[in-house]
């Protein structure tokens, strides 16, 4: 979920390198075949993985190199400059970026929408707070502050009567979190899976699955281009998405094509991805849950400019 969903050690999956350009001639003219991602070591990262297991990318004529990133938002200047083609990225890290006037992006390929049980809010063994309700005048620990843990816990907030200023949301990285809790620095903590799972197996309690109910198919993440790059690379966008697009295909369909390559490029071992829960990996997000989450935002203050969703989406040729 890149910010929102960014896991605290980075794997080493991918190989790192610069994007580069070759001559169109033994490439069916694409202006470049060489191709430089960011991508975030979480398992909405796997369709580029299988594509690149398949051999997707290369029936494109493409080579994907990567380069493990922790948050869009630090890559920005290659994005920009263009040294960098492509990178994961959450809606949410996306449309504040674009609100920010950083840069003119747009969401490529959609990865993953929410599930139940993907994310959300426990408290300590023993904890006095037993319903979201109860967390107001506490303390509640996001990976981020003002972004997707924080925009969907208030929305349950807000449900149960609780004004969002009425909590306090501290930024504490998700490996942090468990001892947080234990010391008492936290009343309660946001996670998403895996940390979300080896939590209650230590012995957390869950008190609101913050990716169901209200909001529930909270859309995830997906692969983040700039409009320029579209502009200046069409058949190449084209040919990359067609590939994107095909292992979007594969993971929607077989569960075990994304524990495969999850365990290359993330530190989740291979026991641990093939039990936990995952989002769903559909070719196109729900609009109206995008529309949804773009709404809270503005509303609480997270974004300037409401947001038109439609505007949000690349559209790529062939």
């Amino acid at each position: 979920m890149a910010v929102a969903l960014a896991l605290s050690a980075c794997g080493g999956g991918g190989g790192e390198g610069q994007a580069g350009t070759t001559g169109a001639a033994s490439s069916g003219g694409l202006e470049k075949t060489q191709l430089l991602v960011g991508v975030v070591p979480v398992p909405s990262s796997a369709s580029l993985f299988i594509a690149e297991k398949r051999g997707f990318f290369k029936e494109e004529g493409l080579t994907v190199k990567t380069e493990i990133i922790q948050a869009p938002t630090a890559v920005m200047p290659k994005i920009v400059n263009g040294s960098m083609d492509a990178f994961m990225t959450s809606y949410v890290v996306l449309m504040t970026i674009n609100d920010s006037g950083a840069a003119k992006l747009k969401l490529f390929q959609h990865t993953m929408g929410g599930a139940p049980n993907v994310s959300g809010v426990v408290v300590a063994k023993g904890s006095p707070v037993k319903t979201v309700a109860d967390l107001k005048g506490k303390t509640v620990g996001v990976n981020v502050l003002k972004a997707l843990g924080q925009t969907v816990t208030n929305a349950h907030l807000q449900e149960a009567g609780v004004r969002p200023e009425e909590v306090k949301f501290v930024p504490v990285p998700f490996a942090d979190q468990l001892g947080a809790l234990s010391t008492g620095k936290v009343d309660a903590a946001w996670l998403v899976e895996p940390f979300l799972s080896a939590a209650k197996k230590g012995g957390a309690t869950q008190i609101v699955d913050t990716t169901s109910g209200v909001t529930e198919g909270v859309p995830i993440d997906g692969w983040g281009v700039t409009e320029q790059w579209l502009t200046k690379y069409p058949k190449t966008a084209a040919a990359f998405h067609r590939a994107l697009a095909k292992a979007q295909e594969v993971a929607g369909a077989d569960r075990r094509a994304i524990d495969e390559v999850v365990p290359t490029y993330t530190q989740i071992p291979a026991d641990t991805a093939a039990t936990m829960t995952l989002g769903t990996f559909t070719m196109e997000p729900d609009r109206a849950s995008v529309q949804k989450l773009a709404d809270l935002m503005h509303g609480y203050g997270y974004l300037k400019a409401k947001v038109d969703v439609g505007q949000l989406f690349a559209s790529v040729g062939g």
